[in-house]
């Protein structure tokens, strides 16, 4: 069979303008992924192009097998009835491997190019869907798109058939073609009316389905938090707030449906009456036999197919709109990287004018700042000040809206990908575990460190000793080791230590850890990680106070840097940390702040 092709690709900035708002945009993704049925496809064409023929030519056998069973014609009709009934026994059951094969293959490119480009997506761009609305696109939208080709391919056929039921029909008589032909424009009337306003419907009925998802997948999330705070009733009503628009639509489709049935049903077989009573009239006369009577009637049937077809025009209406949903995905610009090489270099950050806008709020505002190859440095600030937004610049998690952000005089913007990642490593505040084992887990990246490496990185993070109480240690599955949001943490922490770089960003990653833990992995930070450099959200004066120097952020602007001895001078400072956090200091920590007498 034909191997599949890429997957689709994300759109340029120029194709994207090009096909903005142009209906054929939709089409061409279905074109696209019908081609990917390839060889199975073809199969499935073929097949039922075969079974058209024999569908078209059995009537005919089957009206000489009945004359020959009442003495018009020769038996061996019989026998000609007998291997089409096989033949179109046979060739239904290959169709249907070929049709699963070729939709199943369809949906799988569709797939992995709609969560190729989710996975590529920038921080703020993947940021504009949720993960319930990505989750329908990815599964129910995708499948709806991938079955459109032999949809198409069967209705083609039908529409073949019909027109050969048609000549067929000539062929016994003109008059009975001619009398089926006076019926076809009102009918093919009805059919237009239905899929126009069939597709504005089925379009909306995605939309909303796929925003109950989101919220769905949202309140799944939160399930503890919404029990702890006994909303539960609260948040039911949330996510089914859509339902009674879905609802009206859903009801929409079936009046539509049902519309179109009622009048197929009332015109189709006045049509075939029709067809009959001068076919009758034609017998009575000796003009047809009894056996092109009946033939006479199969064509019809046949020829009334193409009007039929209620069901695929509302299938093909339904895999514009889910293929409409995943341009939707494909059409946002993915994160862009370079071809440049880093040159070596001990990991100096530069922040040249740097500005970042979030919902029409400014985050980062015009930010000049370099943190200096080797240094320990702690970001703080109060809760909107941009320092989690500033550590997912510097690890190009998030690109400026204005500016350049540089690692050893380099834009991070014209790295390549590997490079970027062996570069600088992130841990984050909430860190996803991926990996059949912890293990695995923690080596997962771009390259494959050592089991050496995994381990130390797990002891500089706090995380061995747990690990190797678990019955399989490190091979431990994932799944099989319920971990405390402490002990995740320093997993993710072990992660980013395993594959630490020139640069290390750590993202409050101390927020689910004790003060012992968080003391011995700043204790990792200051002795095993000396030579990188380190950027550490922190809100605790006990991280701050072993920073080489801080950086106090304040709506998105420096308000202030020095080491955390001279910045606890300023009571503003000091009231960052809480009132008690002093209190809760070992004593090397508590002779790191400078607390004076009655502060």
């Amino acid at each position: 069979m034909t191997p599949p092709s890429e997957p689709p690709q994300p759109a340029s900035e120029s194709e994207r303008a090009a096909r903005s708002g142009s209906w054929r945009s939709e089409d061409r993704l279905l074109a696209r992924a019908a081609r990917q049925g390839g060889g199975w496809l073809l199969l499935m064409s073929l097949t039922t192009l075969v079974l058209a023929g024999i569908q078209l030519v059995l009537p005919a056998v089957l009206g000489r097998a009945l004359d020959a069973v009442v003495g018009h014609a020769p038996r061996t009709w019989l026998v000609w009835a007998a291997a089409l009934l096989a033949m179109l026994a046979l060739g239904a059951a290959l169709n249907e491997v070929a049709d699963g094969a070729a939709v199943a293959k369809s949906t799988a490119w569709l797939r992995v190019g709609v969560l190729r480009q989710i996975l590529g997506l920038g921080t703020r761009q993947s940021q504009r869907l949720s993960a319930g609305e990505l989750a329908s696109r990815l599964s129910a939208n995708a499948d709806d798109a991938g079955k459109v080709a032999p949809d198409v391919v069967q209705f083609c056929a039908g529409l073949l058939t019909a027109v050969g039921a048609l000549v067929a029909l000539a062929l016994i008589d003109l008059r009975l073609c001619l009398t089926f032909l006076a019926g076809i424009p009102l009918l093919l009337w009805a059919l237009h009316s239905f899929a126009g306003r069939a597709s504005g419907i089925a379009q909306r009925y995605l939309d909303v389905q796929g925003s109950i998802a989101g919220r769905l997948v949202d309140a799944l999330s939160g399930a503890r938090t919404i029990a702890a705070a006994g909303t539960v009733d609260q948040e039911v009503r949330r996510v089914l707030a859509p339902l009674p628009e879905l609802h009206e639509l859903g009801v929409g489709t079936w009046r539509e449906q049902t519309r179109i049935m009622a009048q197929e049903a009332l015109l189709l077989p006045l049509l075939q009456i029709a067809v009959l009573a001068v076919a009758g009239v034609q017998l009575t006369h000796g003009r047809i036999t009894v056996g092109e009577m009946f033939a006479a009637a199969q064509y019809v049937a046949l020829a009334s197919g193409v009007i039929s077809g209620v069901s695929v025009v509302s299938q093909v209406t339904r895999a514009r709109g889910a293929a409409r949903r995943a341009l939707d995905v494909l059409d946002t610009a993915m994160v862009r990287y370079g071809s440049e090489e880093l040159p070596p270099g001990p990991g100096q950050i530069d922040f040249h004018d740097v500005s970042v806008a979030t919902g029409g709020r400014t985050v980062i505002d015009g930010l000049d700042l370099c943190i200096p190859a080797g240094s320990l440095v702690a970001l703080v600030g109060p809760s909107g000040s941009g320092k989690s937004t500033l550590a997912a610049l510097a690890a190009r998690l998030l690109d400026p809206d204005h500016g350049d952000v540089l690692l050893d005089g380099v834009a991070l913007s014209v790295l390549p990908k590997p490079e970027l990642r062996r570069a600088i490593a992130y841990g984050f505040e909430r860190p996803a575990l991926i990996g059949e084992t912890l293990g695995d887990v923690i080596a997962f990246g771009e390259d494959q460190p050592s089991h050496e490496t995994v381990v130390r990185a797990a002891m500089a993070a706090q995380a061995d000793f747990f690990i190797r109480r678990l019955p399989g240690g490190y091979d431990t599955k994932l799944a099989d080791a319920p971990m405390s949001g402490g002990e995740a943490q320093r997993v993710g922490l072990a992660r980013a230590f395993a594959h630490a770089g020139r640069v290390v960003v750590l993202d409050d990653v101390a927020a689910s850890l004790d003060v012992a833990t968080e003391q011995s992995v700043t204790r990792a930070l200051t002795e095993e990680f000396a030579d990188r450099t380190r950027l550490i959200v922190a809100h605790r004066a006990s991280t701050a106070a072993r920073a080489d120097s801080v950086i106090w952020l304040e709506r998105g602007r420096v308000r202030g840097m020095g080491t955390h001895h001279d910045l606890w001078r300023n009571p503003e400072y000091r009231s960052l940390f809480g009132p008690d956090q002093h209190q809760t200091l070992g004593r090397s920590e508590v002779e790191a702040l400078p607390i004076r007498s009655g502060a």
